[in-house]
């Protein structure tokens, strides 16, 4: 049986197509998943970068796409009244309803689809609190334990080398993006490719820094 972490932050949309489409990518393989929501804009900062969000052309584009990427998967989404928004509410409620800090996966299909459907403001008051309620987790999202768990994640992403979500670790190897299910797939069904170009890809110089 192979072990994947998925690092995920619900203000991810690509992360939401991720999370509903990954039983299909696993059917028929001995697989087990360990939930660990990471704040994104933690990584971003340590890598110096800006999100797809923050940059005006990049984030329409961004939106354009999640949406089509969901019709043509059959995914339910809306997107939220606004974004991007606050996600430390979600990040650590999610992380408050166990105790090792990593949400089942009804915890996160929950709190993704109160971000990705019906089109409203995902950090209102009102509607937290209501998810609060609707999840009764046994700890307080508050709780110094709770932020602390958060942050170890977060500190493990970057030991990994992750730089942004969604992200699946197995065996190691670190896999990016929604549209990496099908390469993550086939890693464990054990395609020979990830024997050879996967390593000479890591051997490429770089010509150019700046």
């Amino acid at each position: 049986m192979k072990h994947i972490e998925f690092y995920l932050d619900f203000i991810s949309p690509y992360a939401y197509l991720a999370f509903e489409k990954l039983p299909e990518a696993l059917a028929g393989i001995s697989h087990s998943v360990s939930y660990k929501p990471v704040l994104f804009a933690g990584l971003l900062k340590h890598h110096g970068q800006l999100g797809p969000a923050e940059i005006a052309p990049k984030r329409d584009w961004t939106y354009r796409q999640a949406l089509w990427l969901a019709r043509e998967n059959g995914i339910e989404m809306q997107l939220p009244a606004t974004h991007p928004f606050n996600p430390l509410g979600l990040l650590r409620l999610a992380v408050a309803t166990d105790a090792d800090g990593t949400p089942n996966r009804y915890v996160c299909e929950t709190i993704f689809r109160h971000v990705w459907q019906g089109g409203a403001e995902a950090s209102d008051a009102g509607r937290l609190q209501a998810l609060a309620a609707r999840l009764a987790p046994p700890r307080s999202p508050d709780s110094p334990e709770v932020k602390h768990q958060l942050a170890a994640h977060g500190d493990a992403a970057l030991t990994h080398g992750l730089f942004g979500v969604p992200s699946f670790v197995v065996d190691g190897r670190v896999f990016w993006g929604f549209d990496a299910l099908p390469m993550l797939s086939a890693r464990l069904r054990g395609d020979p490719w990830f024997d050879g170009p996967w390593q000479q890809a890591a051997a490429v110089g770089a010509g150019v820094r700046r």
